[in-house]
């Protein structure tokens, strides 16, 4: 089956688009990319979005223009990633995250529960997955967290079972870290040793490990006055010094204390933790190449630690992938945190780390379609295992070309 996934993370910096052919279930998935490339949002439009992510306050008439927009931006997205060909027989669109609002945990169940908070997470997702397949005329399958969040789950990571599937190993035990605007791990034990394919998936685990470049990008942003929005290949930071006492102090932040399963977003290290780390920093007159330096050490170190702290055992193998690993600094600090442990991205074997996300989604599109489960109780604290996703046809009256011209206008 061709299918096209649609990725945008916390990061905003554009629409990740791959066709890919997709076969198999399980251990026998295999994907092949057809075609990857990465849309920019307009900047008005990345702008209203990040607005909207740092608590701006919208009418409903304004959100749902907002939806809209991401919804047009994505179809547009999904349509030149085919090329003219046009014949891709489903999408998975992750769409944009604007808020997110893990499960309260478990300790404060009983102090919040009569305090009237809903112990379920929350998280929206815009870019309506029905606008998608009117626009492309498409079968369309989006909203993939909230299945997983009304059984109890945390709605995020979504990917391990796909990481499981196209990069475990039979004997080596490997992390596939994700560096995004948000960290996020998957932990895969080596199969050798399990008796059924359902207890190696037990033993499957994965969690937001934290900050991954959102803090690296609001300081680069905010330093440069917008002028640069990332730091590109890590210049910034390599001409920096890092500050240890600062990372000690930001590594006690409590999200770090909690354990798994746990995701977090922009609503926790966002612009105001950014802010927090600017105030915290003034006793130590950095220049902003220090300070970016350090922000790049502090997602290291927030992963390692994470991973000395809740993983069985340290992995034989840790594999990157997302716009981090990219940044030649930010990866060679994770090198030198891990000691010995050797890191490489996933392209070493055979899956690009720039569309890995985008991979993922279109694959649990075609298990959404399929009617297989795409997510892990064991990462995401379900329940159970479940299909994800809501599925969008396309209006079969409406003209395929008139359609298509609609969205490429909009767009």
């Amino acid at each position: 089956m061709q299918v096209v996934g649609l990725m945008s993370g916390t990061s905003v910096d554009g629409i990740d688009s791959v066709l890919v052919e997709v076969q198999g279930k399980s251990l026998d998935l295999k994907v092949k990319l057809v075609n990857g490339c990465t849309y920019p949002y307009a900047p008005e439009l990345r702008d209203r979005i990040l607005a909207v992510c740092a608590g701006e306050a919208l009418s409903v008439q304004a959100l749902a223009e907002l939806d809209d927009a991401i919804a047009t931006a994505f179809a547009n997205a999904a349509l030149e990633v085919q090329g003219h060909r046009h014949d891709a027989a489903l999408i998975g669109s992750h769409g944009q995250t604007v808020y997110h609002r893990p499960p309260l945990a478990a300790d404060r169940l009983n102090q919040d529960w009569f305090n009237g908070e809903l112990p379920l997470g929350y998280s929206s997702q815009l870019g309506r997955g029905g606008a998608i397949a009117y626009l492309t005329q498409v079968p369309t399958i989006s909203n993939f967290r909230v299945a997983d969040i009304a059984l109890g789950g945390q709605g995020a990571p979504l990917v391990p079972r796909v990481d499981a599937y196209l990069l475990g190993h039979e004997r080596m035990s490997r992390c596939v870290q994700n560096i995004g605007g948000i960290g996020n791990v998957t932990y895969l034990p080596g199969r050798q040793g399990y008796d059924s394919l359902e207890a190696w998936e037990g033993a499957i685990t994965g969690w937001d490990t934290g900050p991954g470049n959102v803090l690296i990008d609001l300081a680069v942003t905010h330093f440069t006055k917008g002028h640069q929005t990332y730091d590109e290949n890590g210049k910034m930071a390599r001409s920096g010094m890092p500050c240890w006492e600062l990372i000690e102090l930001w590594l006690s932040d409590p999200f770090f204390r909690q354990p798994p399963p746990k995701s977090t977003g922009r609503e926790l290290f966002g612009p105001h933790y950014l802010q927090q780390c600017l105030t915290d920093a003034e006793q130590f007159e950095l220049q902003p190449a220090d300070i970016i330096a350090t922000l790049a050490d502090f997602t290291a170190a927030s992963i390692v630690q994470n991973y000395r702290d809740y993983l069985p055992k340290m992995p034989d193998q840790v594999l990157l992938c997302g716009g981090g690993s990219k940044n030649p600094y930010l990866c060679d600090r994770i090198r030198r945190r891990l000691g010995g442990t050797p890191v490489a991205a996933t392209d070493a074997i055979g899956l690009s780390a720039d569309y890995k996300e985008a991979i993922s989604f279109a694959i649990l599109a075609y298990w959404h379609w399929h009617k297989i489960p795409g997510n892990i109780p064991a990462v995401t604290g379900a329940t159970h295992a479940i299909p994800l996703g809501q599925r969008w046809l396309p209006n079969p009256h409406q003209p395929a070309s008139i359609a298509r011209q609609s969205a490429l206008a909009a767009y």
